[in-house]
């Protein structure tokens, strides 16, 4: 049973920075970040791949980075610039097919949350 615990969630400022982890129990080939504003659906944030490939939704973009490292079986998500509608809670998730995708329907496993807040 695939397992992952996100961290690092909290409260910053306009233009802060928070680093999230994810703590997972087996890497597969596509790893992402999700969040869920409320009242809104959950939307990808960006995914990374075993081979190290990315890729970011536009709103993030320059801003956000996803990173893994195998040593400590964790995934990163560096967020710098934040902004108030950044505000969500945040999911790790992980796909158990052999491609990659930022759609939800794609993900098999997925982290509780952490939230992140931003205030103005």
């Amino acid at each position: 049973q695939v397992q992952l615990v996100e961290s690092g969630g909290g409260s910053v400022q306009t233009g802060g920075s928070l680093r999230l982890s994810c703590a997972v129990s087996e890497f597969t080939y596509c790893m992402a970040w999700f969040r869920q504003a409320p009242g809104k659906e959950r939307e990808g944030v960006a995914y990374i791949t075993s081979g190290g490939s990315t890729n970011y939704a536009i709103s993030v973009k320059g801003r956000f980075t996803i990173s893994q490292d195998n040593a400590k079986n964790t995934l990163y998500l560096q967020m710098n610039s934040l902004k108030p509608e950044d505000t969500a809670m945040y999911y790790c998730a992980l796909s158990a097919r052999s491609w990659c995708s930022l759609a939800y329907s794609s993900m098999d496993y997925w982290g509780k949350g952490t939230l992140v807040t931003i205030s103005s």
